[in-house]
């Protein structure tokens, strides 16, 4: 305690604000005997050089604009972040923490946006943090480039990530930190927790690799190693990486998992598990923590203390947005608008134009064709939509005339760009997009084939959990893309993105559903999209109006209109370019006295969340039901099917008209398939 009583509030004991966090770990991981204490006992020094002498950020308003981004990729570290978030003064008290990993606490297993105060994105699944990582400092760079001007750097803060092992050796971090060189994002600083140890054990018999060397080839600055339990070297790293231009930096930090545990450090014991009753209190001698569990001296919390000095950063701020108003009215109009997520006030009549505009063309396109002219219309007006291809830009259609592709200059200014080529990184797309929408500022989407979206799949799981608004732009939807065969023809893969909860998923039939469908997109603020669109021309559909298009499914043609007076006998339900066949079906039945309603169902999950009236009313009880899809059929029968058209296998390598011929997709197998359910 004489150390304690000799300092003065102006020189911190960092010492003291380490253990502060070690202990917090090791007792909150006890408490739910369950957790990860090794990572946040390893970093607990280097965490102290970030958030103690150089982290810009409010902890009474986590959502200040300027802030700095901070990531934990390593996510099973959780009680690092929380502990850094109690310690600083955010509204995250210590009965969370004493709550750790229970039912409904903000300290869930695993940081998880929206839930914990404080908490910039939901990470866990290794890797992607440091690429949701790489779409923020991109999304900053680009905003900075945008709206800073006149001597106004409105937009000004860095992207701090955390790392492990674990992150370097999954793929994606490959994919994104290619990019983040690529792009020279010099205010992304990565800090690597160097320690050797993952859940296995000792990870050198299976990571050789030469971490420096890989990022210095990416184009990264490398700084190290250091020693990651040195708080000053830590600093002047961090010192050092933010004085660098033109690089993002990598800070390699050689740390002891599990530090201050006299048994379980540098061990994989440290890991993934409590320390044990007995260790906890070898570790508390070992580092000289006296308190008991919970309990934190009240030294430690002034020297964490972080709300006076945020509150006048954010002040500060505010003060120079407010001359910058002054002198750029619309541009800070703008910044707010694009910040706050809100579309121009003029969105919906633009929608509305681009939808009534489709119908009354008519065009007979492909509906990535028809997703494209949708576009040119949406980027357009909303300069905060930013697209995007994995190496397939004339193929997916992503680019318009108001989305030049994205380009960086030998100093790494940009040329103001809003399409980027991300290259053949269909993951590293989706996460860093996902990372550019939590930003803020920008509506990411970007484009792929269709059967390459299990290779984002992770990513958009991760959208749909964090609630984001990113568009997945998914072309080639089915075996009508033809020649290249089974490899890329997607069949299961529509219904396996409808099973993702929280994700929107459209498989449009002509321009005007696409359009339709793109409105949605933009509209949903809480929700990701995908778009699963054709490579082959489609025709445009007759529909009376498309007022309930945006439901996810609606009548398309009655019994009427093919000439027949009598009541539906049954319906047809159909999406994508499966629709033509129900219609040219409906039109063969008719001929022979059968009366079928065709209901096109671009959006399964849209439909599924309408009334049940609606639903009713498109899907009247009682008339037997036929779904026509060129894909597995399992998730058709939940709508009551008697029977489904689908494909239950792989595809073949053909002409897309053979193929459709070939596995059953005419018109006149959809009118036997009623005919066989009505017995006629």
């Amino acid at each position: 305690m004489a150390a304690l009583e000799s300092r003065t509030p102006a020189t911190p004991d960092t010492s003291l604000m380490a253990n502060a966090i070690r202990a917090l770990a090791m007792d909150a991981v006890q408490q739910a005997n369950s957790g990860h204490p090794g990572a946040p006992m390893g970093m607990a020094d280097i965490a102290v050089a970030l958030w103690g002498r150089h982290l810009r950020h409010n902890p009474a308003n986590p959502a200040w604009a300027d802030r700095d981004r901070f990531v934990l990729s390593n996510g099973h570290g959780s009680m690092l972040i929380y502990a850094l978030l109690h310690l600083t003064g955010y509204a995250l008290p210590l009965e969370e923490l004493r709550n750790f990993r229970q039912l409904h606490s903000k300290t869930p297993g695993h940081p998880e946006v929206g839930i914990t105060p404080g908490v910039e994105t939901t990470t866990g699944p290794l890797g992607q943090g440091l690429s949701n990582a790489v779409g923020m400092a991109l999304a900053e760079k680009l905003l900075a480039a945008e709206f800073n001007r006149d001597g106004y750097a409105i937009v000004d803060h860095h992207t701090y990530v955390f790392l492990g092992d674990g992150c370097l050796m999954e793929g994606i971090s490959h994919e994104a930190s290619a990019l983040a060189g690529a792009w020279k994002l010099d205010k992304l600083i990565a800090l690597y927790d160097d320690n050797g140890i993952s859940i296995d054990g000792q990870v050198a018999p299976w990571f050789v690799d030469d971490t420096a060397k890989r990022f210095a080839a990416y184009g990264w600055n490398v700084i190290g190693p250091i020693d990651g339990h040195d708080v000053d070297a830590v600093d002047a790293a961090i010192t050092q990486a933010k004085r660098h231009v033109g690089q993002p930096s990598l800070i390699v930090c050689k740390t002891a998992i599990g530090k201050g545990s006299p048994n379980r450090a540098n061990t994989a014991k440290a890991h993934g598990e409590p320390l044990g009753a007995e260790e906890i209190a070898l570790t508390r001698a070992t580092i000289g923590w006296p308190h008991a569990p919970f309990e934190i001296p009240a030294e430690a919390y002034n020297d964490w203390d972080a709300k006076d000095a945020g509150a006048n950063l954010q002040a500060d701020w505010e003060g120079r947005f407010e001359a910058y108003r002054a002198d750029h009215p619309a541009a800070a109009a703008e910044f707010e608008r694009r910040m706050a997520g809100a579309l121009p006030e003029n969105f919906a009549q633009i929608a509305v134009d681009a939808a009534i505009a489709a119908h009354a063309k008519a065009e007979t396109v492909a509906s990535r064709k028809a997703s494209q002219l949708a576009l040119e219309a949406f980027t357009a007006a909303l300069p905060e939509l930013l697209g995007g291809s994995a190496d397939l830009t004339g193929s997916n259609l992503t680019n318009t005339k108001s989305t030049p592709a994205l380009r960086f200059d030998a100093a790494g200014a940009s040329n103001g760009g809003r399409h980027i080529n991300y290259g053949v990184r269909e993951f590293g797309m989706a996460a860093l997009m996902n990372g550019i929408a939590l930003h803020g500022g920008f509506i990411p989407y970007g484009g792929t084939f269709l059967t390459f979206s299990d290779y984002s799949r992770n990513a958009i799981r991760m959208a749909a959990l964090m609630k984001q608004r990113v568009v997945h732009v998914f072309t080639h939807d089915s075996i009508g893309l033809g020649e290249d065969g089974p490899t890329h023809q997607s069949v299961e893969h529509a219904a396996s993105l409808r099973l993702i909860p929280n994700l929107d998923v459209w498989r449009p039939a002509d321009t005007a559903e696409t359009t339709i469908a793109w409105t949605k997109a933009l509209l949903n603020v809480d929700r990701p999209t995908a778009l699963l669109l054709s490579r082959q021309n489609l025709p445009y559909l007759p529909k009376a109006g498309l007022d309930e298009v945006a439901r996810g499914a609606y009548v398309l043609a009655e019994p009427a209109e093919v000439g027949l007076k009598r009541k539906a006998q049954a319906v047809l339900i159909a999406t994508g370019s499966e629709v033509q066949l129900a219609l040219h079906a409906q039109q063969q039945l008719a001929a022979a006295g059968i009366a079928v309603r065709v209901v096109s169902m671009p959006s399964t999950t849209t439909f599924d969340r309408q009334d049940v009236a609606y639903k009713r009313r498109v899907l009247p009880d009682g008339l037997p039901r036929v779904a026509v899809e060129a894909g597995v059929t399992d998730g058709w029968w939940k709508y009551g099917c008697a029977a489904v058209i689908g494909l239950d296998t792989y595809g073949e390598s053909a002409p897309a008209g053979a193929l459709f011929k070939h596995f059953g997709f005419t018109a006149e197998n959809v009118a036997a398939t009623v005919r066989r359910v009505l017995k006629k």
